[in-house]
């Protein structure tokens, strides 16, 4: 038997199979808690890869819009001036 204190200032009688359970659900709290933890981690790192991925494909139609408007507005110019002479 060992003495367990429960915190309300009573010591309680336990023999080591309640304290071994009590041990084992505090290790499988703490795996759990670390499972958890190690999972959000690797969706924030997929979060953020996403977000990448969509700015850079963002970025990437803005400038071929950019750039395909400038060589139409190019081309509408030369076309102009090739059809007033």
């Amino acid at each position: 038997m060992s003495t367990l204190n429960d915190g309300n200032g009573d010591n309680t009688q336990m023999d080591n199979d309640q304290l071994l359970e009590r041990v084992h659900a505090l290790e499988t709290a703490q795996a759990t808690q670390a499972a958890t933890t190690a999972g959000m981690e690797a969706t924030q790192g997929a979060i953020q890869a996403g977000n990448m991925a969509t700015t850079t494909a963002m970025t990437t139609g803005t400038m071929t819009t950019m750039a395909a408007g400038s060589l139409g507005l190019i081309a509408g110019l030369f076309l102009g001036m090739a059809a007033r002479r």
